[in-house]
């Protein structure tokens, strides 16, 4: 049997991509053989919504025409996931490659004659008396599977346009990634990563994976501080750009918002799931009353680092020495471990995983930076990872293994029309995968000094997904809202808020540092996904919640708590968010949810305060 070759990533220029090991890069061809094969399911698609034109004017024929619409739209949709993720995730390998991105947005253009082509439908069944249409369902079962799509269509109904409106709103579809993409090409393709000299004598490219490695791990405060400064001297440097591409979103969303009749941008981004504003107003002010074990987090690490000064870049080295790396070749039975309380069926998922090259787990030269899990209909989930060896990149590979299996289990279970889930349930089997992942470790050490490394782990964990998305949510609340009131939007502006809001959740306990104000302009949801981080909060106060049942002291309730809990994933999309999570035992209308997390931190500061005495 041939030896099986290791790779472990350097600190230098990243690699070119031929050269890591085939293991560790993901296997597209379960998506597509080749570009032949991609090339023929385009031409099926494009022929598909040729022939879906076919179905205008003729839904309130009955029930069974409208049932063959709904079966030619999941023909389209299942298509088009094979057809968009074998180019982009082929995209995302190297974002230099031109030829690749001709193709995607090959198939974007594509999508937006799609809508254009389909943007007929929902006005037309609008048209049609609710009640007729659920009489058709009452008569056909096959039909009826599309009730709640049916329903929440007509929940909206009033943000519908006519067939005319639709069709001209059809049109802007091929605008709407423009910011998006345009941010994304400045912060990959055409970034020039600064290398820097550390005083150790040793030089160190600032990539985006190398520059998050050496804030996590060195603990000389210059070396942290020169890396902090260069790095954010790239959007220094073209801030007033990143202010013009952000201004787009604001002014795009608001114009949706707008053109729909919706009051805000935040009522537009909410009314589809059907969750009251509400729920983010009282999320952003439930949290702002409850930073004070935020703060007292960041005394004790400033009194125990010994540090006069202490800024954004001192917040994420550890406490106590802790130079331990993580090979990627190791993690993988640790997390297969750490999901024993969902059941063997669970962990076997996860097994396959790891052994059918399902990740592409190494940064190379051009690479998309960050993770992710993409939901290939058709296929199976693949992850992108950027894996560095460090306590954060194990996590982030149990994080995105949960959005992997969450999609396993929704595309097994729901037919194709509920397959997808919503952004405010997504982020829950991620968190509650990073939390068994923790009890699993804190379970197996015996050090005062490895429990210690783990709780900061923990408490970082809820300063980074529940304060700082809350934060994040704050700020883009604030910047939509300057649109809404017919405000000027500029760096000098976004700045201000950003600065302001570090004021309000940090307040003197971290130490001003100019360019920590431009920070906004390095978060990519603000461009690519508007009002998701929000939901980081709300999915770590409802795993938060699930928790407590999968670590009952009775069975009886563990049990339950496992089956409520993989209930919800293998519901996919099959009805609004706050009522599969009520089903699951979770009730985000309670502000008590959310002060909840405050307490927990506050616990989890205090039993860190005690291991460091013991360490």
């Amino acid at each position: 049997m041939p030896d099986v070759v290791v790779y472990r990533p350097g600190t230098g220029e990243p690699p070119a991509r031929d050269t890591i090991p085939a293991r560790y890069r993901w296997d597209l061809g379960s998506i597509c053989r080749d570009w032949d094969e991609w090339r023929g399911l385009y031409a099926q698609l494009e022929a598909a919504i040729d022939a879906f034109k076919r179905f205008q004017g003729t839904l309130s024929q009955g029930g069974s025409q409208l049932l063959a619409a709904f079966r030619a739209m999941d023909e389209m949709g299942a298509l088009s996931y094979r057809v968009w993720y074998f180019a982009a995730l082929q995209y995302d390998e190297d974002q230099r490659l031109n030829e690749i991105n001709a193709r995607r947005q090959q198939v974007q253009i594509l999508f937006a004659k799609q809508h254009q082509a389909s943007s007929w439908f929902n006005p037309e069944l609008l048209a049609i008396p609710i009640d007729t249409v659920r009489g058709w369902m009452e008569a056909d079962p096959t039909l009826a599977v599309y009730r709640f799509a049916i329903e929440s269509l007509f929940h909206e109904q009033e943000h519908v346009l006519d067939a005319e409106g639709e069709r001209l709103l059809s049109y802007v579809g091929r605008f709407n990634s423009v910011p998006n993409d345009s941010y994304s090409a400045l912060t990959t393709a055409d970034m020039k990563f600064p290398t820097i000299g550390l005083s150790s004598g040793a030089s160190v490219t600032l990539t985006y994976g190398q520059y998050r490695a050496l804030l996590e791990t060195n603990r000389n405060q210059d070396d942290r501080a020169a890396a902090y400064r260069a790095f954010h001297q790239l959007y220094a440097d073209n801030q007033n750009t990143y202010a013009a591409l952000y201004n787009g979103v604001l002014q795009r969303d608001w114009f949706h918002a707008q053109a729909r009749g919706y009051g805000s941008t935040l009522e537009a981004a909410l009314h589809g799931d059907d969750i009251p504003t509400s729920v983010v107003e009282n999320l952003i002010a439930v949290t702002k009353q409850g930073v004070e074990p935020l703060r007292r987090y960041h005394r004790l690490r400033r009194r125990v680092l010994g540090l006069d000064s202490y800024k954004l870049f001192d917040v994420f080295v550890p406490l106590v020495e802790h130079d331990a790396r993580y090979p990627y070749d190791d993690v993988g039975d640790w997390i297969v471990d750490s999901v024993l309380p969902l059941g063997a069926e669970y962990q076997k998922r996860v097994r396959a995983a790891f052994d059918g090259r399902w990740i592409d787990v190494f940064e190379n030269a051009g690479k998309r930076s960050g993770a992710y899990s993409a939901p290939v209909y058709g296929s199976h989930p693949y992850m992108l990872l950027n894996y560095n060896e460090t306590l954060d990149a194990v996590f982030t590979l149990a994080h995105e293994m949960g959005h992997s299996m969450h999609t396993m289990l929704s595309h097994e279970a729901q037919p194709f029309v509920y397959a997808g889930y919503t952004i405010f349930v997504a982020e829950v089997p991620s968190t509650l995968n990073e939390a068994l992942f923790l009890d699993l470790m804190l379970e197996r050490v015996a050090h005062p000094r490895e429990r210690a490394v783990l709780l900061q782990h923990a408490i970082d964990s809820i300063a980074s997904t529940f304060y700082t998305q809350v934060m994040f949510a704050d700020f883009e609340l604030q910047a939509h809202r300057l649109v809404e009131q017919d405000q000027p939007v500029t760096a000098d502006t976004l700045n201000g808020i950003y600065a302001a809001l570090l004021r309000d959740y940090y307040g003197d306990v971290i130490d001003d540092e100019e360019r920590s104000r431009l920070t906004w302009a390095r978060i990519p949801h603000f461009f690519s996904t508007p009002y998701y981080v929000y939901q980081y909060a709300t999915c770590f106060a409802s795993t938060a919640s699930l928790m407590q049942s999968l670590r009952s002291g009775e069975a009886a309730d563990r049990a339950d708590g496992v089956n409520r809990y993989l209930s919800l994933l293998r519901a996919g999309g099959s009805d609004y968010p706050m009522k599969l999570l009520s089903r699951a035992g979770v009730d985000l209308s309670q502000p008590d949810t959310v002060r909840a997390v405050a307490s927990e931190l506050d616990m989890l500061v205090s039993r860190l305060e005690k291991e460091l005495v013991e360490s």
